[in-house]
């Protein structure tokens, strides 16, 4: 009796997409595909080792994102950080992450408490090693989009997630300092300590100061010179 299975394209090059989504979007946040970057599918495609219609769908991603721009006569491009639009963006993050602790605390479970609290020790010891900056990339974005997703406002939800990556590839791009993932990780907790005491103004002030101590951070990084490894011409492999 034959056990053969046929394989859905269509969940196939879905799966692919999904792949070259985070691939690509990992290389962008962790700087080794820099603002300026050519997003050429093609080449793309031959460096993953995939078609180039997943790639295509993972490089419109990244635009939907703020992660990439569409540049006439040239395609698409990783995001240039223009420093007054990173200013703006930083004062409306920091409004809105407010408002969404505020929400978090108000729908806050002993399930999602246990959630917080695991992945904030699991970044803290990542932060301890010192080796992994990918790893602690996605659990800075995992924890807040845990925030956004217990606060239960969808509306709130569309909005941080469109700001999250263009905030994230600015930070990782102006201000690389070896102190940044400690000083986050510090700054999460404060917020999850404020909104397991039950206090929606208490987790609002921590999760605004947390936005708005980053946004000093990279005033001050601006001021004092560019971020070391500025952007250079080309697509680089991504490992």
């Amino acid at each position: 009796m034959s056990t053969n299975r046929s394989v859905n394209p269509v969940a196939v090059g879905s799966l692919l997409a999904e792949r070259a989504y985070e691939e690509l979007k990992a290389a962008v946040l962790a700087n080794r595909l820099r603002p300026g970057d050519a997003l050429s599918v093609p080449a793309l495609a031959t460096q993953l080792g995939i078609s180039r219609s997943p790639v295509r769908e993972a490089v419109q991603r990244l635009i939907h994102d703020g992660l990439a721009t569409h540049v006439p006569h040239r395609g698409a491009v990783v995001s240039t950080i223009d420093v007054e639009d990173v200013r703006q963006l930083y004062v409306v993050r920091e409004v809105m992450e407010g408002l969404a602790a505020r929400l978090a605390t108000e729908q806050l479970d002993a399930t999602k408490v246990a959630e917080f609290r695991t992945l904030l020790e699991q970044h803290e010891q990542v932060v301890a090693s010192g080796e992994n900056e990918k790893a602690h990339i996605e659990m800075d974005m995992a924890y807040h989009r845990l925030i956004r997703e217990v606060a239960g406002n969808s509306h709130l939800t569309v909005a941080l997630d469109t700001i999250q990556g263009k905030a994230h590839l600015a930070l990782h791009s102006l201000w690389r300092s070896p102190d940044a993932p400690r000083l986050a990780v510090a700054e999460h907790r404060r917020i999850f300590e404020a909104m397991t005491a039950g206090d929606p103004d208490a987790a609002e002030q921590a999760a605004r100061e947390h936005i708005r101590r980053l946004r000093i951070r990279l005033s001050q990084a601006v001021a004092t010179g560019p971020a070391p490894d500025g952007p250079e011409a080309g697509v680089r492999p991504v490992p």
